[in-house]
């Protein structure tokens, strides 16, 4: 234990952001830089080592934390990263994306606030990066098979490092023009600069990985070419079909979903823009889902001068501490306040969009919304409540149903699907086509970043003993296990 009485002397503190009225100006990450590392030793130090370590259950990684946690504290950084790559190939992702249910699942939570595990997980990676530990890892040898890749999200690129490390050679593909999948276009700069993926994306050609960007797996390149040239495929294309918000009004312009609007933005940040062909400059902003793109969506707006941002939630507004419910060690829905929401957004709840209505050009003007309440199960709308918001950009943030099918890539393996509309697979990843394996979203459906990469690396030992007969690449989890809930 890496001081006894940590969690007792020293209270949670965490990462401080930039003022508001500055990092709206800019599209850089919004924390101070350097702010972590004068507290996060004394941070590290407030992890009891317990008995039972909790988050190591609430991770699906199973990330070793109270191991790097201690060599935090001590500020042996280089065991630390060690520990951490261990369980974790992006660790620089994670830590500042995952929502973190290693925290919620952190013993001390049961009665005080958690262990800031993301903050020392980010502590320990960026400080790896600036001293030069993370390295490339090529194989010894080459193992002469061959494996293709389909997607470059976190479970394309966990899956293929895996892989590559293995001794095979790995090309990746991705219908972008840029690798990284979500990661890349459907992350805001100001929560992960892209500069984090290209040094890993630079890591991984030098391990040996392959990287075939603007190719359409099933447009470009057909099922059965791909299965000829190499031994084995994996399938991490994502579950990328938004869902949509069929009401009157809905084809009018100006409502778009957000992986339409949020890739422009990133495309500004990249250089290919000046200004995005979708802006949310001068106008009245709707976002329509209070999730994680949602929040997205409402940062993005703010930065590009929008006059006002609604956030619209059809579900209750979630409490600030955990229901009876929702115990301990279960992740638990709570009331957020982002960064995004820091910067300006009215959030309402308990509402559903009724229409749409437009001018004389076909360009949205307003929204129709009205209260809901939940029966039995079912939503139903409280007359009288009635509201009309002004809205000349609205954008559809409600989840995603499924991958894409509409390029062919499902039909011309001759996938089987499960009852979700996901690509089915057996405890080895293994799809119904023989050496065709499939990871992330597209099997898992949509879920988070840090499941993205525990089942790439899964599928990777999948994928390893269907083409060697035997592997010791870690599975940290299985296709059918799910977040600890009640």
């Amino acid at each position: 234990m890496a001081d006894p009485k940590g969690f007792l002397t020293h209270g949670r503190e965490v990462a401080q952001t930039r003022p508001v009225t500055e990092r709206l100006r800019d599209w850089n990450e919004v924390y101070v830089p350097g702010s972590l590392l004068p507290i996060i030793s004394k941070q590290a130090g407030r992890c009891m080592d317990c008995g039972i370590p909790f988050c190591h259950n609430g991770c699906p990684l199973g990330n070793l934390i109270p191991e790097w946690n201690d060599y935090a504290y001590r500020e042996d950084w280089s065991a630390a990263s060690e520990r951490l790559h261990a369980t974790n190939n992006f660790p620089e992702f994670t830590g500042r994306l995952c929502p973190a249910p290693c925290e919620a699942a952190c013993v001390l939570g049961i009665n005080q606030p958690a262990v800031t595990i993301k903050n020392v997980e980010v502590s320990i990676i960026d400080r790896a990066w600036d001293s030069g530990d993370v390295t490339p890892q090529p194989p010894d040898r080459l193992s002469g098979k061959t494996v293709a890749v389909i997607g470059s999200g976190p479970a394309g690129l966990a899956a293929a490092q895996q892989l590559t490390r293995a001794g095979h050679t790995v090309a990746v593909f991705e219908r972008a023009d840029r690798i990284g999948g979500l990661l890349r276009y459907g992350i805001p700069e100001f929560k992960m600069e892209k500069v984090h993926i290209n040094r890993r994306i630079e890591q991984m050609r030098a391990e040996g990985t392959k990287f075939r960007t603007e190719v359409e797996i099933g447009r470009d390149i057909d099922a059965a070419q791909l299965r000829r040239r190499y031994d084995a495929v994996v399938i991490a294309a994502g579950a990328t079909v938004s869902r949509d918000l069929p009401v009157p009004g809905r084809d009018l312009k100006g409502i778009h979903y957000a992986m339409e609007y949020l890739p422009l933005a990133n495309k500004v940040c990249e250089g290919d823009f000046v200004s995005p062909p979708i802006t949310a400059e001068g106008k009245h902003v709707v976002v329509i889902g209070g999730g994680d793109t949602g929040a997205d969506c409402v940062g993005t707006a703010n930065r590009q001068s929008a006059l006002s941002v609604t956030q619209l939630e059809i579900m209750p507004r979630p409490g600030d501490e955990r229901s009876a419910g929702q115990p301990w060690p279960t992740f638990p829905m709570l009331y957020k306040v982002t960064s995004a929401h820091e910067e300006g957004a009215e959030r309402v709840y308990s509402v559903s969009t009724t229409h749409f209505e437009g001018d004389e050009e076909g360009r949205v003007q307003a929204l129709h919304l009205i209260e809901v309440e939940f029966k039995d199960g079912r939503i139903e709308q409280k007359p009288g409540t009635e509201r009309v918001l002004p809205a000349q950009l609205v954008t559809l943030a409600m989840g995603f149903t499924g991958t894409d099918r509409s390029n062919g890539l499902v039909e011309q393996f001759g996938l089987e699907l499960d009852a979700r509309g996901n690509i089915a697979r057996d405890g080895e990843y293994a799809t119904n086509v023989d050496g065709v394996y499939v990871a992330g979203d597209a099997g898992r459906g949509q879920s988070l970043i840090v499941w993205a990469i525990a089942e790439g690396r899964s599928a990777a030992r999948g994928v390893d003993r269907y083409l060697t007969g035997s592997s010791e690449l870690p599975a940290p989890i299985r296709p059918t296990d799910r977040a600890l809930t009640v």
